[in-house]
């Protein structure tokens, strides 16, 4: 597997039977094409979707919230961006994947704009984060080698202390009252790998391989 399809796999294992799920742009988006077919979870798109399917290549009249191809599962439905933000906003979103250009041991994310380039503004990633009962990152690990997890986030907050799980093709971490914990890595990587390529302090206990890797490297 690509770093794209190890993140999203590993995301899909935290949906549970009956979750309602926003899906971010870009990674996010992957994470449905690792549900299990047993697995009943309804994903939720904010330009107003409720029971988002996959590109089946039908009607490329329907988008996701990022402009690409999808469908409406059977019992799902068009809402106006009122509703559709009210779901948000109103905490009935159990879970939103979003992507990141930083997120700091705090839970802090920045995610909306990059000096220098002209990029079309936050969308409704702010409503996201705060309005979720969960929050999970998934983003890769570094940029270009760039250290992108962070003590602390040195772009403008998309919110504050908002994450709770970050997922990156390297490791899982959690973020807890008392820092960034490392939970699982994967089984290509040391521990001392992604210690160096993380700039936030990490707290290390239990260190478990990366569900997912593992059983593939067993296969």
């Amino acid at each position: 597997m690509n770093d794209k399809q190890i993140i999203a796999s590993r995301i899909a294992m935290e949906l549970k039977d009956g979750d309602l799920v926003n899906l971010g742009i870009g990674i996010p988006t992957l994470v449905a094409n690792y549900v299990p077919e047993d697995k009943e979870i309804i994903f939720q798109s904010e330009n107003g979707i409720i029971g988002l399917g996959a590109d089946k290549g039908e009607d490329c009249s329907i988008v996701n919230a990022g402009g690409m191809k999808a469908s409406i599962c059977k019992g799902g439905a068009f809402i106006d961006s009122a509703t559709s933000f009210t779901f948000i906003r109103g905490g009935h979103i159990d879970i939103t994947v979003l992507g990141a250009l930083e997120v700091d041991q705090e839970g802090s994310i920045a995610s909306w704009i990059i000096p220098g380039k002209l990029v079309p503004g936050m969308g409704g990633a702010m409503d996201l984060v705060t309005g979720a009962k969960r929050v999970i990152i998934a983003m890769r690990h570094t940029n270009k080698g760039k250290v992108k997890i962070l003590k602390k986030c040195r772009l403008p907050l998309t919110a504050f202390k908002q994450a709770n799980l970050i997922v990156t093709e390297m490791c899982v971490m959690e973020v807890k009252k008392d820092g960034l914990h490392l939970l699982e890595v994967n089984p290509a990587y040391t521990i001392e790998e992604v210690m160096n390529a993380t700039d936030a302090e990490l707290i290390i206990d239990e260190v478990k391989p990366m569900k997912g890797i593992e059983n593939e490297n067993n296969a």
